[in-house]
């Protein structure tokens, strides 16, 4: 699965699989460091879907007659895991 296209689920399933390795300390000095540098990517990821997500949310505010109403939200470009 190309990484660019990696949706928030996928990221936090692959974010708990790097930490179950992580926690059997059975990778070398090497593959860990790795394993923790993608893990960050990671997290930073899903940090930045969940802060979109809430600014989404933000942005549903009530109408003058009491209506919910949704105004234009863009999204913030990620960089690349």
């Amino acid at each position: 699965m190309p990484e660019e296209k990696i949706t928030f689920e996928a990221a936090l399933e692959h974010l708990e699989n790097i930490v179950k390795q992580l926690e059997k300390d059975e990778l070398s000095l090497e593959q860990a460091l790795e394993a923790f540098e993608k893990g960050i990517r990671l997290s930073r990821f899903c940090s930045r879907c969940l802060d979109e997500a809430e600014k989404r949310i933000e942005q549903l505010t009530m109408s003058d007659d009491g209506r919910p109403e949704l105004k234009p939200w863009e999204k913030e470009e990620d960089e690349d895991l």
